[in-house]
C-alpha cells in the first residue's frame, strides 16, 4: 500500500562557543551547543549526544527506511565528559527534505517527562548533568504517524535532529529547581 520512506538523522556537527557575562560581575557562564553523535566541547564543559538502537548499538547516519506506522527504536540520551557539572536543554526539530514540520505531521515521541520538562519549545533536564554522568533518555523510540505520512512522502527522508544546549551549573543558581531560569543560556538563533 504505502512504499518505503527513508527516516534519516540529521548529524551535523556544530560547535558554538558562547560566553554570557552578567553585568553585576565579572563572572562567566560556560554554555555549549550540540547537534551531533559526537563531542561538544566549551571552555569546561563538554557533552556527547548519544543516539542509539534498541540493541545499544549508534544509530545509523544512513538513516533508516520505514512504512508508516512503524515504531523505530531510538534511545537519545546526554553524557557529560566534563569534571564539571551543567544544566541541560533540548530541542527536537523535525523536517522533510530541508523543510520543517510539526511534530505530529510525521513523528510521535515518548519524552520521558519524569525527567524532562517542557519549556518554550525545549525539553530541559530536571537536574543538573553530573562529571560523567549520563541523562535518561529524552525519549526512546520513535512512532512513524501512518495517518500523517502517505504516499505524498515516498521518496522522500524524513529528519528528526536533537539540538542540546549546555550552560555550567557552578555559581549559576536557578529558581524552584527550574533549569531554564539559569543564566547563560544561548539565544535561539545561535543553534536551534
Amino acid at each position: 500500500m504505502f512504499g518505503k520512506i527513508k527516516l534519516k538523522i540529521s548529524v551535523i556537527a556544530i560547535v558554538s562557543i558562547i560566553l554570557t557575562f552578567l553585568s553585576q560581575s565579572t563572572l562567566a557562564y560556560y554554555s555549549t551547543i550540540g547537534k551531533a553523535t559526537n563531542v561538544v566541547t566549551s571552555g569546561n564543559i563538554q557533552f556527547i549526544i548519544n543516539d542509539l538502537t534498541d540493541t545499544g548499538a549508534e544509530f545509523t547516519e544512513k538513516g533508516i527506511y520505514i512504512t508508516p506506522g512503524d515504531v523505530v527504536g531510538k534511545k537519545v540520551n546526554i553524557q557529560s565528559d566534563c569534571d564539571h557539572p551543567f544544566y541541560l536543554r533540548v530541542k527536537i526539530v523535525y523536517g522533510v527534505d530541508s523543510q520543517e514540520l510539526s511534530a505530529d505531521d510525521c513523528f510521535k515521541l515518548n519524552i520521558d517527562e519524569n525527567n524532562w520538562i517542557l519549556h518554550d519549545g525545549w525539553y530541559y533536564y530536571r537536574e543538573a548533568v553530573q562529571p560523567y554522568e549520563t541523562t535518561p533518555n529524552v525519549f526512546s523510540h520513535v512512532e512513524i504517524v501512518g495517518a500523517a505520512v502517505d504516499n505524498k512522502y515516498l521518496g522522500k527522508t524524513l529528519q528528526l535532529t536533537v539540538v542540546a544546549h549546555a550552560v555550567q551549573s557552578e555559581n549559576n543558581p536557578i529558581e524552584d529547581n527550574k533549569a531554564y531560569t539559569a543564566s547563560g543560556w544561548p539565544k535561539e538563533q545561535e543553534g536551534a
